[in-house]
């Protein structure tokens, strides 16, 4: 049966607060740091490297240090991706709350990086070494340097769409060192994956890497279920180290994995039917595959990077990178939908599938030339950086059919992979959508003193979005054609876009700062998606103005422990304005009405607490309104789906002897509803909400040498029950990874 133990908040906070006792405790050694370098230096309390800490983002639109940037700012480093056993992107988001996965629509089924952030979907703002990155696929952490999370929207970094900020991933470039690790590691399910790294100096500034990956992974406590592939990135580097580096790095990612269509959300609390019997019915095994063996996913990613880094001299340094990828994606899944009940006896109940297949195409070329450096003016000093980018983006994907076909409904509680299901087949239906956009951007960081910075950002982009569509006409849609004719259909929208930034930061001591910034983020008709509709009540009809969300942030970050402990804390208020509502539900019109705001506290801790104690925590409160609307989940009062009020994740380690260290972490998630309408009864409602939950994970590792290590992560230590993800009808679920183990043997020549 899937359920989560309950925690109240209070208790949930007092926790929380108990787990961060050790900062306070700590943090008093630090109050004799002040301005002086020679007295800073003598109040280093913790010695050594903390490889948890990242001090800045790897884009040079960002000027400063993290300390003295007002945003809220989270790096995952490689370190901390490697102690946590975390093999994919969303893994390693764990690491930062506010952040939720989402399963998909009704009918459908969402497969790859599908989630939000902020109370915002936010799968479409995630980019690889800052430009945008396509496809809806499931991201390896094989080839990542780190993980970079910015929230708040953020549009004068990284343009269009970016309501709820952005991710960013740092690929692995060759560095000024020779090394090579080989990394295998087993899952209790049997699972095996092995990683290499070499990085090879060949001669005094050239340099090259190789990362490869090749793993068979079944997904733990699903039958069936696995994520199997192999990935490559070569990447060579020139001039490492000196006044001009060219690098040219590329991947090449296959995935062969069998989707996962979920469980029946039935015996869960919360769940209704109209029918009686299976509203008492019991939970079904939720190691359930209601798939066949048919089911597959089949993804080829390729990109290659052309980058080159030159400084000018004079402080100033121009960087140019250019790109071209591609991600094709072929996936054939089984949905489940409606429960039956033929009789009172459980043997006879069945569910209802869907045979679902995407079978999609992603292309972008991008180049991007920046500028960095510093002048003054007078006693001003700034910092800068300023360019200019050209993306194009287009998507395309086929539509497929199962009319006509026989699909069979699965046995409730004693479903069968052995069974043979229709594959869709392609209608002539299409789609196939671009975005041509070129941006300029300037950032300036004005130094007023030691004490006070000023920060602004301007972009603005002009955006062109053709949309080409292949539709099957029907009786109703084209009374005047022959049923099955197949009808084109062009849109284009384009326009212009000014996003914006401003900061003010104040540092009441060196390793400190108190700031304030306002920004904001625009989405176009298409924006998100490349779809264009003609449709009144689509907000990606060109008619329409783009969504504008706001953002208003004060904080305050502080480096303690001899800048080795890096501590945040922040207030945002976010408001999405724009949104499309019904004016007149008599005429069917609809107006840009709508408006949604989102508002919280973020707190967060990186770093040492001691020579071997290491610790990276965060904790993200939302509370989430429909200020302006009308009907559905746009009415007024309404909250946003999937947004507890509360989240937080803590992982810590420590070195007990120089040879073995341990560790461990949790991860709690508020309760996140499903219904938001207020005024609903819930009573009739399917699963209304995704009770709130802990998980607790623990690792170790032992050095046998400084060539040879072993390490063992234990995921969900208590065997948990939750719910990882819920569709928005409440009928279909994915469970909660159970108790698992991965071990791993790590060796360095």
């Amino acid at each position: 049966m899937i359920r989560s133990r309950k925690h109240g908040l209070t208790t949930s906070l007092a926790l929380i607060a108990a787990l961060s006792a050790p900062l306070a405790a700590h943090a008093d050694p630090d109050e004799a740091r002040n301005t002086e370098p020679e007295k800073r230096e003598e109040t280093v309390v913790v010695e050594g490297e903390s490889l948890y800490i990242v001090p800045r983002v790897s884009s040079p639109k960002l000027t400063q240090e993290l300390v003295n940037t007002p945003q809220t700012i989270t790096v995952i480093s490689g370190q901390l991706i490697a102690d946590q056993g975390a093999v994919s992107l969303m893994e390693a988001l764990r690491n930062t709350p506010g952040i939720t996965m989402q399963l998909g629509e009704n009918g459908n089924t969402s497969s790859g990086d599908t989630f939000s952030m902020r109370g915002f979907s936010s799968q479409g703002s995630v980019f690889q070494d800052g430009i945008r990155d396509l496809g809806a696929v499931t991201r390896d952490s094989f080839n990542l340097q780190q993980i970079e999370v910015a929230k708040g929207p953020a549009g004068s970094d990284i343009g269009r769409g970016a309501s709820s900020g952005y991710i960013n991933q740092v690929s692995k470039t060759p560095e000024a060192d020779d090394f090579t690790t080989l990394n295998a590691g087993a899952t209790s399910e049997g699972g095996v994956r092995v990683t290499g790294d070499a990085n090879k100096m060949l001669g005094e500034t050239t340099g090259v890497r190789l990362n490869v990956m090749v793993q068979d992974m079944p997904v733990p406590g699903r039958n069936e279920v696995k994520n199997a592939g192999y990935g490559i990135a070569p990447s060579i580097a020139f001039g490492i180290g000196t006044g001009t580096e060219f690098q040219l790095f590329g991947q090449h990612i296959v995935q062969d994995n069998v989707p996962d269509g979920g469980i029946p959300s039935i015996g869960l609390e919360g769940f209704y039917n109209a029918n009686a019997d299976l509203r008492a019915g019991a939970a079904v095994d939720p190691s359930n595959f209601y798939g066949s063996s048919s089911d597959y996913e089949d993804v080829e990613a390729n990109m290659i990077t052309a980058k080159v880094i030159h400084d000018l001299g004079g402080g100033l340094t121009l960087t140019n990178t250019s790109r071209y990828g591609k991600t094709q994606m072929d996936r054939v899944l089984t949905g489940i939908n409606a429960l039956s009940a033929p009789s009172s006896d459980p043997a006879t109940w069945t569910v209802s599938r869907s045979r679902q297949r995407v079978d999609q195409t992603n292309e972008i070329l991008a180049n991007q030339t920046i500028l960095t450096g510093s002048f003054n003016t007078g006693r001003l000093v700034h910092d800068f950086s300023t360019g200019i980018e050209a993306l194009y983006e287009n998507q395309k994907a086929r539509t497929f059919s199962t009319t006509g076909l026989t699909i069979p409904a699965a046995p409730l509680y004693n479903p069968s992979a052995n069974v043979s299901l229709p594959i869709p087949y392609a209608t002539g239906a299409e789609t196939d959508g671009s975005t041509m956009t070129l941006a300029a951007f300037l950032f300036d960081t004005v130094k007023l003193d030691e004490k006070w910075f000023f920060t602004a950002g301007l972009r603005a982009e002009n955006y062109d979005t053709d949309y080409d569509a292949v539709s099957v006409s029907t009786a109703t849609s084209h009374p005047t054609l022959p049923v099955g004719t197949l009808v084109p259909t062009s849109i284009s929208a384009d326009g212009s876009l000014v996003s914006w930034k401003l900061g003010a930061l104040y540092k009441p001591r060196e390793n400190g700062s108190v700031y304030i910034s306002y920004g904001n983020s625009l989405t176009p008709p298409g924006g998100a998606n490349f779809s264009l509709s003609s449709s009144e009540s689509s907000i990606n009809n060109p008619a329409f103005d783009p969504q504008e969300t706001e953002n208003l942030e004060i904080g305050t970050k502080w480096e303690l422990f001899g800048e080795h402990l890096a501590v945040a804390a922040a207030y945002y208020s976010t408001t999405n304005k724009d949104e499309l509502a019904v004016l007149d539900p008599g005429s069917n019109t609809y107006e840009q009405l709508g408006e949604r705001k989102v508002e919280g506290i973020e707190l967060s801790a990186v770093g040492k607490l001691t020579q071997n104690w290491q610790i990276s925590a965060g904790l993200t409160t939302m509370d989430t309104e429909v200020t302006e609307g009308t009907t559905g989940n746009n009415s007024q009062g309404a909250a946003a789906r999937w947004s507890p009020d509360i989240s937080a994740t803590i992982w810590t380690t420590y070195a007990l002897t120089p040879a073995f260290t341990f560790g461990g972490g949790a991860r709690y998630m508020g309760e996140q509803k499903r219904v938001v309408v207020p005024g609903t009864d819930l009573s009739t409602q399917n699963v209304p909400v995704i009770p709130e939950a802990w998980v607790v994970d623990a690792m170790a590792r032992y050095e046998f040498s400084e060539r040879l290590a072993l390490q063992l992560n234990v995921y969900n230590l208590f065997d948990e029950d939750y719910i990882a993800t819920l569709n928005n009808s409440g009928a279909r679920l994915t469970p909660g990874q159970p108790l698992s183990a991965y071990l791993a043997l790590n060796v360095r020549f």
